[in-house]
């Protein structure tokens, strides 16, 4: 198909799409440093998008910074809009975490509040139009330019590895490494102890280690991938929206305004998911 994108100058469908969706790169060839020719998969150690973490760590300084601006400047008088607004969001965060998480850890609010701010604002660039950011680069001379973090699975999967490193610190500090161990040898089938049984004890053990291993493991991949997903998905129809050119204006803002919905829930389902996986780190039921 050769129907040119809007703005795209000579670029064909197929190009003006896969030029938005590739990263800017830099990675190591025979011990040099280059841009925008590394061949690698989703995730390589010897490539970096650079444009993710760019972002990524802006929007993440401008949080911190707008909240504690607002922490030092906070009265206890008539709060002013923006106050109001973060000490909602605050509140109901809060709220999340004392109906999610069934422990004492003054860090699960905090961090909660965190992962929900900062892959909501990731996520909101995807309402940027498609155009702007990446043209604005392209002519500082930045060849390519991805604007939303969270459609790199290189991103969500580090946020969910992150995740993941809390959730084995805190089950060994809470259920020490024993603990832990029979946590995923000794559940959910207690292996016999008595008689003929102990001859199949390491039977249902194995059994056992494989079943908790999956679901253990399975956490960092249902993180990450869920949000890669459906973020990926929304910029990817942003981008077939932008083909159609003026006649995308009604399409893009009716999308836009119920991607809204899907930005938010999708920060709130990566809190509320690392809220309950923490509490089950917490849990010394088993």
């Amino acid at each position: 198909m050769e129907e040119e994108a809007h703005g795209a100058g000579a670029q064909s469908a197929s190009d003006y799409i896969n030029h938005h969706l590739t990263n800017l790169q830099v990675c190591r060839i025979d011990g040099e440093w280059v841009w925008n020719h590394c061949e690698a998969g989703l995730f390589s150690l010897n490539v970096l998008n650079v444009d993710s973490m760019v972002i990524a760590f802006l929007l993440g300084a401008g949080f911190l910074y707008l909240f504690r601006r607002v922490a030092k400047n906070a009265t206890s008088g008539r709060p002013g809009k923006l106050q109001t607004a973060i000490e909602l969001l605050v509140g109901f965060v809060d709220g999340s975490v004392k109906d999610a998480f069934q422990g004492h850890n003054k860090v699960i609010a905090p961090l909660s509040l965190t992962i929900f701010v900062w892959v909501f604002l990731m996520n909101l660039m995807d309402l940027i139009p498609v155009d702007w950011l990446p043209e604005a680069a392209a002519a500082a001379g930045v060849e390519y330019l991805k604007v939303v973090p969270t459609t790199d699975p290189n991103i969500t999967f580090a946020m969910s590895l992150s995740v993941f490193v809390l959730v084995i610190y805190y089950s060994i500090k809470i259920k020490g490494f024993g603990g832990f161990t029979k946590e995923l040898t000794m559940h959910p089938f207690t292996p016999p102890t008595r008689g003929i049984g102990i001859v199949t004890a390491p039977f249902f053990i194995a059994f056992n280690f494989i079943l908790e291993g999956v679901s253990l493991l399975s956490k960092p991949l249902s993180l990450s991938l869920r949000l890669f997903g459906n973020m990926y998905a929304g910029e990817l129809i942003f981008i077939l929206i932008a083909l159609l050119g003026l006649y995308q204006l009604p399409l893009h803002f009716g999308w836009a305004v119920f991607h809204i919905l899907v930005i938010t829930l999708q920060a709130f389902i990566f809190m509320v998911l690392t809220i309950v996986y923490l509490s089950q780190a917490h849990d010394t039921g088993h």
